[in-house]
């Protein structure tokens, strides 16, 4: 039996500056040099311990790889990500879809998150014009030059706009070349360019909050940043633009990428933070394409690699220093946990707000100097 599907191209979007939004830049951004709450002893020494391993990476030429939630976005932490690139003590960040939509949002609008439960009754939640449109532009026209999503969209925000080919300049590529590997992302752009969903030229975008962009940061300094978004999982699906092949293939082109940074991960280090999903999903697969192509050539699989995982939960009030648990406890079944510990290396869970956590750190490689 087919089912009938939902016609997206009748959503009316609203533009953003309408929204209610809960947060704004201004009283948002935490300075580099605010001072965090205070942790305990031993939080500290995890921290100490997390920074010491950091150093030797940088040292040797390993990767340092963050890969965070959209909470640490919303939680102000831009400032200190952008430090934490630029000192270059970050080889590689990562996150998810929502990870993305904030920092556009606070780039450009100043203005952040709405409420779920009430624009969801009212049929609002996630149907605003600007964020669906740009975020989809950014994609659409990185796609036809081959660019991930984290390229595509820290290009849009540090350029304030980016340039787009003619339509018919399109139709020629594609009729001359149907078969290379840029013709879908072409076709979309150009699907795209004839319903008059995205103009020729140069399209201008100023984005007057950059600062509170991490993706332009990371795209400003070249310290490549991956996105890893679900098809329906973000507000860009609550859009007439909606365009799951543009997400898809942005998304896979940072897959590739990410696993492409785990070759460098032998003594390096990955940290975890806030990321209870999507993260882990990645990295076990990610990893395992790289032990599979290092087995075919006949070398070892990645080793002597430090995992820090930062969450609130407890960890399941299980010590994950000492394995997993068994699947009688409530521990098993935290999959943020239980991912990174079954990836070799060395797997770390620090209890911690994850703003206070690159806080701390943040301080503790800056003593490393």
């Amino acid at each position: 039996m087919k089912g009938r599907k939902l016609d997206l191209q009748r959503i009316k979007p609203l533009p953003l500056a309408k929204r209610n939004s809960l947060s704004e830049v201004g009283e948002l951004l935490v300075p580099t040099d605010a001072e965090p709450v205070a942790i305990d002893n031993v939080l500290s020494g995890q921290v100490a311990h997390c920074a010491e391993r950091i150093r030797e990476a940088r040292a040797n030429g390993r990767a340092v790889i963050l890969i965070y939630g959209a909470h640490l976005i919303k939680n102000g932490a831009a400032l200190i990500l952008d430090r934490l690139i630029a000192d270059g003590w970050l080889s590689h960040l990562a996150t998810n879809g929502a990870g993305t939509i904030h920092d556009w949002e606070f780039a450009w609008l100043g203005r952040s998150t709405e409420c779920v439960r009430s624009n969801v009754a009212s049929g609002t939640f996630g149907t605003w014009e600007e964020t669906g449109r740009n975020i989809h532009l950014a994609l659409l026209a990185g796609g036809i030059e081959g660019l991930g999503y984290g390229e595509a969209l820290g290009r849009l925000i540090d350029g304030d706009g980016v340039d787009l080919p003619a339509a018919d300049e399109l139709a020629k590529h594609i009729e001359a070349e149907p078969a290379h590997e840029l013709t879908a992302a072409r076709a979309e752009l150009l699907h795209a360019m004839r319903g008059a969903s995205v103009p020729e030229g140069r399209y201008e975008l100023e984005h007057r909050w950059k600062e509170a962009s991490v993706v332009a940061s990371a795209y400003r300094h070249g310290v490549p940043l991956t996105v890893h978004p679900g098809i329906g999982y973000d507000i860009i699906s609550n859009h007439p633009m909606f365009n799951g092949a543009a997400i898809g293939r942005a998304a896979q082109v940072d897959f590739q990428t990410f696993a492409g940074t785990l070759e460098q991960l032998d003594g390096g280090v990955v940290l975890s933070v806030g990321s209870a999903i999507m993260g882990p999903q990645v990295f076990e697969k990610a990893l395992s394409c790289v032990n599979h192509l290092r087995l075919q050539a006949g070398r070892p699989i990645v080793r002597d690699h430090s995992m820090y995982v930062v969450d609130l939960q407890d960890g399941g009030n299980w010590d994950w220093t000492q394995g997993e648990p068994p699947v009688t406890s409530p521990a098993y079944y935290l999959r943020f946990c239980k991912t990174y510990a079954r990836m070799g290396g060395e797997m770390h869970y620090l209890q911690c707000d994850n703003l206070a956590f690159v806080q701390h750190l943040s301080r503790a490689l800056e003593g490393c100097n």
